[in-house]
């Protein structure tokens, strides 16, 4: 129990204000500094950063859809008549990229060379994330929602399904638009932007969550945004590079950053919550090791492993088990370790 009061009392801090648009809700970080999460009106992906200098906007990722980028341009009129120069890729991820094509022309898109890479080469909607995600998932939730509007027992009930349905439906039909856009300027390690009295710095600190994570860093605010190499709940690891993961959070904890605003999950401060996930990553990398020296399949492994021990940093956690995309890639980074 005390470790879980710690944890809710590092993401729990008070209110800060917000505004709220059709699909956006900005909640402001720091003078200028605002981040922005789904209001559950449309489907959007990642959450983003708003950065706004005396001459220039930065954004930080641009969501699932053409659809949420345009509704997020529209709802970041709530913040500021200037547009948007500047948007940073965190990485690949459909979620964090597929509103690109709607920036493209009108703001630089930056991100770490590998993002250009990945996206110009690796047929990205056709693979993992966006695969199972989008095109296996959805298709599965809005079939469960039909059948709960079926039975639903009262009015209020099918109502709430109902308008759950009508989002996962249009948020299905909006993928029909999305062309994969890669960024148009790249960075190897460090990138500094001044956006009018306000330095935002561009980081790649190691491999970890994909072969190309951007940490965005304000110094003066001491604020880091770092997408989904560190997330408030544990991230997706269809992509990782998990030893250096571990090595990349130590340099990431070596900033003075006092808040960090992760790419889903929620705002939290202090850098304990990072140490949690190293040791969750540690963990996990001991026992898949383990079962596959036993000759235990990856499917068998990620209902076996047990990471509970981390249930008080990370409240998802609710037994035995993990993300099978994510056993399935422990399992193949451990047979590329060993041919080194």
């Amino acid at each position: 129990m005390k470790a879980l009061s710690l944890f809710l009392a590092v993401l729990l801090q008070a209110p800060n204000p917000v505004s709220t648009g059709k699909a956006y809700t900005f909640e402001r970080i720091a003078d200028g500094v605002y981040y922005a999460t789904a209001t559950g009106s449309m489907v959007t992906g990642s959450n983003n950063v708003v950065v706004i200098g005396t001459r220039d906007v930065l954004v930080v990722d641009t969501g699932t859809t053409p659809a949420a980028a345009r509704a997020f341009i529209e709802d970041l009129k709530l913040l500021t008549p200037k547009a948007v120069r500047y948007v940073v890729n965190t990485h690949f991820h459909y979620d964090h990229t597929d509103g690109n094509q709607v920036y493209a022309g009108k703001a630089d898109i930056i991100a770490h060379d590998y993002v250009k890479q990945a996206i110009a080469t690796l047929d990205v909607l056709h693979r993992e994330p966006y695969r199972t995600s989008q095109l296996v998932n959805v298709p599965r939730r809005i079939d469960d929602l039909k059948k709960q509007i079926a039975t639903a027992k009262d009015a209020a009930t099918k109502q709430s399904l109902e308008q759950q349905l009508k989002v996962a439906q249009e948020g299905f039909e909006q993928l029909k638009e999305i062309k994969p856009t890669p960024p148009n300027v790249t960075y190897t390690t460090r990138k500094v932007l001044d956006l009018g009295g306000r330095e935002v710095q561009l980081l790649f600190l190691g491999r970890g969550h994909t072969n190309g994570d951007t940490v965005v860093f304000l110094p003066k605010e001491k604020i880091a945004a770092t997408g989904d190499l560190m997330e408030s709940q544990v991230a997706y690891m269809g992509d990782a590079q998990f030893g250096e993961w571990v090595t990349t959070l130590d340099a990431l904890k070596k900033l003075d950053f006092d808040t960090d605003l992760p790419g889903h999950g929620m705002p939290f401060r202090g850098k304990e919550l990072i140490t949690a996930f190293q040791g969750y990553l540690r963990d996990l990398v001991k026992q898949g090791a383990g079962l596959k020296k036993q000759g235990v399949t990856a499917e068998a492994a990620a209902q076996r492993v047990d990471l509970t021990a981390y249930r008080s940093s990370f409240p998802q956690i609710q037994g035995r088990g993990a993300e099978l995309r994510g056993v399935q890639r422990l399992y193949a980074w451990m047979d590329e370790q060993s041919k080194r």
